[in-house]
């Protein structure tokens, strides 16, 4: 999927990547992709829970070579 903007919080842990996604989100317009690279071993769940409550939606969550990646899409 292609996406408009990418945030690195590898090496992080909560909540600071929850913090700086929420940041990037509010600066993109509605529709808009963010892809968010994180390590945090909760960063899955915290994520899940993160779109629940905001309305962005998570469009995938996956694991690549220990680096977490998720897509959101802005409300």
């Amino acid at each position: 999927m292609d996406f408009n903007r990418e945030l690195d919080v590898t090496g992080l842990n909560c909540p600071l990547p929850i913090l700086r996604t929420k940041k990037a989100l509010a600066e993109m317009d509605s529709g808009q992709v963010l892809r968010v690279l994180a390590t945090d071993h909760g960063a899955p769940r915290d994520f899940e829970a993160f779109a629940r409550q905001t309305g962005n939606h998570l469009e995938s969550s996956t694991e690549e070579n220990g680096v977490f990646v998720f897509l959101f899409r802005r409300k």
